[in-house]
């Protein structure tokens, strides 16, 4: 199964969320702005038995202050950044570049699925 779901009509990012609480998974979506082109990329858990522990939220919070840090140090506009969040069940970041969309997402579901309870 696919660890995440990209640029889809809301049926299809419904029918995933469905397979993803049937195979017990996370579910991370990410989302084009059409504005900018780049990507809302969410996590979240409900779909599953897991919950993110405190290490794995900093994890995460590693993941998206390197994804800062990215877009600084390669002069990218600073407005592509527009915020990101972790708990213990959700997880998104807004500001992902198209190029960086795919290990970015993967990486998110990586830590996620380490989580069963």
């Amino acid at each position: 199964m696919k660890k995440y779901l990209a640029d889809s009509k809301m049926f299809e990012f419904d029918k995933y969320y469905r397979e993803c609480q049937k195979t017990n998974i996370p579910f991370v979506k990410a989302r084009k702005n059409p504005v900018d082109n780049n990507y809302l990329v969410q996590l979240d858990l409900i779909t599953c038995n897991y919950n993110l522990s405190k290490i794995a939220q900093r994890n995460i919070q590693k993941l998206f202050q390197n994804e800062t840090g990215y877009l600084e140090n390669t002069g990218h506009d600073k407005s592509i950044f527009k915020g990101s969040n972790v708990n213990s069940e959700h997880a998104w970041y807004d500001g992902i570049l198209p190029e960086r969309l795919d290990k970015f997402c993967s990486s998110l579901f990586d830590f996620a699925s380490t989580q069963k309870i």
